[in-house]
C-alpha cells in the first residue's frame, strides 16, 4: 500500500514541479547520510536507494555513513550533535527513535527535542512464527495454548526490551496469557533454535523468515501490522484475533533540531517524489515495507504517538530500564 500525502497532490495539482525553488541554491556540497546500523541492514539498504535518486536529482552526492552501537543510539547521537545546516541527516527507525528511550537508563538523545522530523519513508512489521509441531496452527491457537499451559509457551526474541519482546508482550497484556521468554543474542541463534524445536515461537522481519516459511520449517501464523499486507494478502493479521493490536515498525529520515525550515522542506518534497517512482515502490513491497509519502508534521506527530504508546507499554509490563 501506498500513501501519498494530500499536500503532495496539491502540488501536483496545481502543476508545481517537486523540488522547485530550491533554499539559495541548496544543496551546493555533499549531504552526509547517517544510518546507525551496518551495511545491508533496512537502514541501510533504504538510505542507499533513496541516496541515489537524490544524488541524481541534486547533482550532489548523498554520502552514507554507517555508525553502529548500543541498538542505533551512537550514530542518531552523532546526527542530533551535527551542525544544523542541511547537510547532515540520519535513519531514525521505531526501535532507535521511540523504544530505546524508555529501555535505556541514560538514552544519549531526547527524540522529541534533538531532531526535526523530515520525512517518514516506509512502515514495516513483524511475523509471528512457530515451529511445524508446535500444537497450534493460528493466533487463537497459541493464545488458547497459553492459556491453558501457564508460561510452558516459550518465545525467543533478540533480548529484554527489544522489539519483537514488546511486540509479543502487547500481545500478551491485549490477550491476557502467560509465556516464557528466551532472550538471544541474535536473530541466527533464533531461527536456528526454533528450526530445531527449542523454542516454540518469535517475531522477526518477514524477509529474514520468509525462506524457512517457504521450505516448511517454519510456520506464519501472523504479522504485526493492523491490516493485510500488499505482499501477503492471504496472511491474516494478529489483530484479526486480538482488536486493536497495532505493532508497526518504521523508518524515516530525520536532522538536527535546528535545521532550517525550508531545507527540510525541500528535502521532504524530494524524498516523496523518489518514494512514488515504481522502481522505488516495486523494491519496497518485495522486501516487506508499505511507504508512505507525508508532510514533516505527519512523521513528527508519529514520533510523538509512538514514544507515549512505547512509554506506556515498558512501564505497564514493569520493564526495568537498562
Amino acid at each position: 500500500m501506498i500513501r501519498v500525502s494530500p499536500f503532495i497532490l496539491l502540488l501536483a495539482a496545481v502543476g508545481l514541479p517537486f523540488g522547485s525553488a530550491l533554499p539559495q541554491g541548496y544543496p551546493v556540497k555533499p549531504i552526509r547520510v547517517i544510518v546507525p546500523y551496518g551495511p545491508g541492514d533496512t537502514a541501510d539498504i533504504l538510505a542507499r536507494l533513496i541516496g541515489q535518486k537524490l544524488t541524481e536529482r541534486f547533482g550532489q552526492q548523498l554520502i552514507v555513513d554507517n555508525r553502529t552501537g548500543a541498538s542505533g543510539q551512537l550514530g542518531l547521537n552523532l546526527a542530533a550533535r551535527a551542525v544544523a545546516d542541511g547537510y547532515t541527516i540520519a535513519v531514525g527507525q521505531g526501535g532507535n527513535m521511540v523504544v530505546a528511550p524508555h529501555t535505556y537508563k541514560k538514552p544519549l538523545y531526547d527524540p522529541l527535542n534533538d531532531f526535526v522530523p523530515v520525512a517518514l519513508l516506509a512502515t514495516n512489521y513483524a511475523a509471528l512464527v512457530v515451529h511445524p509441531s508446535a500444537p497450534f496452527k493460528t493466533v487463537k491457537d497459541l493464545i488458547a495454548y497459553a492459556k491453558a499451559q501457564p508460561g510452558k509457551l516459550t518465545f525467543a526474541s533478540g533480548g529484554e526490551g527489544s522489539f519483537p519482546h514488546l511486540a509479543f508482550e502487547l500481545l500478551r497484556v491485549q490477550a491476557s496469557f502467560t509465556y516464557l521468554h528466551v532472550p538471544y543474542k541474535g536473530t541466527a541463534a533464533i531461527v536456528a533454535d526454533l528450526i530445531g524445536g527449542q523454542v516454540d515461537s518469535a517475531m522477526g522481519p518477514y524477509t529474514t523468515v520468509e525462506p524457512h516459511i517457504r521450505s516448511g520449517r517454519l510456520r506464519l501464523l501472523g504479522i504485526t501490522n493492523p491490516k493485510r499486507a500488499a505482499l501477503l494478502p492471504h496472511v491474516p493479521t494478529i489483530a484479526e484475533t486480538v482488536p486493536d493490536y497495532d505493532m508497526r515498525g518504521w523508518f524515516g529520515f530525520v536532522a538536527p533540531a535546528a535545521t532550517p525550515r525550508e531545507v527540510v522542506a525541500l528535502l521532504n518534497r524530494e524524498i516523496n517524489r523518489v518514494m512514488t517512482l515504481p522502481d522505488i515502490r516495486e523494491k519496497m513491497i518485495a522486501t516487506g515495507l508499505q511507504i508512505v509519502a507525508e508532510h514533516p508534521e505527519f512523521f513528527g506527530e508519529t514520533i510523538r504517538r509512538d514514544y507515549v504508546k512505547y512509554g506506556k507499554l515498558v512501564r505497564d509490563i514493569g520493564f526495568l530500564p537498562q
